[in-house]
């Protein structure tokens, strides 16, 4: 394993959102894991036939597709900033025969959109990224119908749980941390969501709580090989470089760590996930 710096690329001095874990296959491929069914199973209750709905940052696809079987004959719009992530969803439309999805490229502080336009706004682990999540929120607002809903989902970083204690792993958090802070996120922005929807000006605001346990070997295996994989050949690793936050062999030493530790028999991996739902007044 080697690490993987685009050297071109410039971080420094970044003046707008930059998404830490960038588009690496080994994000991809996580993201397209995830399902409606687990990432949005506290919004599904509200969800009924016919509503409009939008799923900003909806990467992949893979959420998308389960919020469209929700809504139907309702229509979903998925949006993403990345033009190569929007042709993954959607190819995946394509190929699971969803017909009432649109999926193109926006971006979430000054949306394509009218003024209430939507019944429901929904977002995974987007908000965290933002330099401006509450700007994000009020454009949010002007796009949904007066009572529409907002429901968001977002990591806590802060709250990762590793066993057996592992140093290098340690070393990992730290590391995350500081570059999810050095482009202008909030890696830890679950505990935030109900006070970035009350600034916003959302009411009626639900907060819930999910809590990801990993301990299976084909769970622990693969959690751990993408997290190596990505220290050291994607964007996270680049901006850990480009900030001086890590060296290569740090990296490295990182991914090794992620590596064994994912195939110890009493590998244990825990994090929070907080979701929040409100509602345009």
């Amino acid at each position: 394993m080697c690490v993987n710096w685009a050297a071109g690329r410039q971080y420094i001095g970044v003046t707008s959102d930059t998404y830490t874990h960038g588009h690496h296959p080994s994000v991809v491929g996580q993201h397209a894991r995830r399902t409606a069914g687990e990432a949005a199973a506290f919004l599904l209750p509200h969800l009924r036939p016919g509503m409009r709905l939008l799923d900003f940052g909806c990467g992949p696809g893979s959420i998308t597709v389960g919020l469209a079987e929700a809504v139907a004959p309702g229509i979903v719009s998925g949006i993403d900033i990345v033009p190569d992530v929007i042709e993954q969803a959607r190819a995946l439309t394509a190929e699971r025969g969803v017909e009432n999805v649109e999926i193109a490229v926006d971006n979430v502080y000054e949306l394509s959109f009218a003024d209430g336009e939507f019944d429901v706004a929904y977002g995974h682990q987007v908000l965290q990224h933002l330099a401006r999540p509450i700007d994000a929120l009020a454009e949010l607002k002007r796009v949904l119908k007066s009572g529409g809903l907002l429901a968001v989902r977002d990591g806590d970083y802060a709250s990762m749980m590793v066993a057996p204690d592992d140093p290098g792993l340690d070393r990992f958090f730290a590391v995350y941390q500081a570059v999810a802070r050095r482009n202008g996120g909030e890696p830890n922005a679950g505990r935030y969501l109900r006070g970035w929807l009350q600034e916003a000006g959302y009411e009626e605001i639900e907060v819930s709580a999910q809590t990801w346990v990993y301990t299976s070997i084909e769970d622990t295996t693969n959690w751990g090989d993408s997290w190596a994989e990505r220290v050291t050949n994607s964007t996270l690793a680049e901006q850990a470089l480009a900030y001086g936050i890590a060296s290569p062999d740090e990296l490295e030493s990182i991914g090794v760590a992620w590596r064994e530790w994912a195939r110890k028999p009493d590998a244990f991996f825990s994090m929070i996930h907080v979701a929040a739902l409100g509602r345009r007044p």
